[in-house]
């Protein structure tokens, strides 16, 4: 009789926005924080941006003497953690050769998406829309960071830093790269949860979620738009009403993705406190991921 050959393990958790050598955790140490927080493994992202665009906040937890977060430090982590970190390169789409760069990532260290992308770029510029039709062709998740000027549309004052700008942008890259998958993050994003976010300055909105928000909207309009629930931006903008937030989760299941980009484990408590269906964490906590990026 042939010997019974073990089924691999499903994996529990994909956490599907990380970084390395980003608050004080290199490698090792985010292996052993996901092995506590039950977390199988990471999509591991780089941040490709010029030292004058980075924020205040980020500068804080940035590795010393680092003002991004290269690929280098994604390359060398996965090849000493090849089963629990998949890799992702998103270079900035304005500088020459981007393209040319991530081909060679795919080619060379098996790249299996595009993020994070955090710089100021229009996400309809005729070189970020020629990485995107390639991420398409080659199946490759975008993961795009955006913070938009606030006031919105408010000219004759500090737009403040902002990334891939506009919803109105997003929706000419996410109707010409159809093929594309486009994850959204961050507090531009999030935002537009509620249909009053042009009413706030704040880069975090509170009180009630009001009717008729973009995310809704785009959501329903393009297949190709997801949502990454890392960082306290998704936190709190669904944390500003659980009920909204359970039917969020549960009618675009398909569309969410579990992840952190910290290392605590705040929005897995929140996610079980909402009592989602079954079928809906599942999808969240991993199904989805598994689609995108096959393991």
């Amino acid at each position: 009789m042939a010997p019974r050959t073990a089924r691999p393990r499903r994996p529990r958790l994909i956490d599907c926005h990380g970084h390395v050598n980003w608050y004080g955790y290199d490698a090792r140490r985010v292996v052993a924080n996901m092995d506590e927080h039950g977390i199988s493994v990471m999509w591991l992202l780089t941040w490709e941006v010029p030292p004058d665009e980075v924020d205040e906040g980020s500068k804080a937890v940035l590795w010393p003497g680092q003002s991004e977060l290269p690929f280098r430090d994604v390359a060398e982590a996965v090849a000493r953690y090849p089963k629990r970190f998949v890799p992702f390169y998103a270079p900035d789409p304005r500088q020459r050769g981007a393209l040319t760069r991530l081909r060679s990532a795919v080619k060379c260290f098996g790249v299996r998406g595009c993020g994070e992308l955090k710089c100021r770029v229009m996400l309809d510029e005729p070189g970020a829309l020629e990485l995107f039709h390639y991420c398409g062709e080659a199946k490759l998740p975008v993961i795009f960071h955006m913070d938009v000027p606030l006031p919105r549309r408010t000219l004759g004052r500090d737009p403040g830093y902002w990334y891939c700008c506009d919803w109105e942008n997003l929706a000419r890259a996410l109707e010409l790269c159809r093929r594309t998958v486009f994850v959204g993050h961050a507090p531009g994003f999030w935002r537009e949860i509620s249909g009053d976010a042009d009413a706030s300055e704040a880069p975090y909105p509170e009180g009630p979620v009001t009717p008729g928000g973009r995310l809704w909207k785009y959501l329903d309009r393009y297949p190709n738009l997801y949502c990454d629930l890392s960082a306290g931006s998704a936190l709190r903008a669904l944390r500003r009403n659980p009920a909204i937030a359970r039917r969020f989760l549960n009618t675009y299941h398909t569309r969410c993705l579990f992840g952190r980009d910290y290392f605590d484990d705040a929005l897995y408590k929140f996610l079980k406190s909402c009592s989602l269906r079954p079928r809906s964490w599942d999808c969240i906590t991993r199904a989805n991921a598994l689609r995108l990026v096959p393991l």
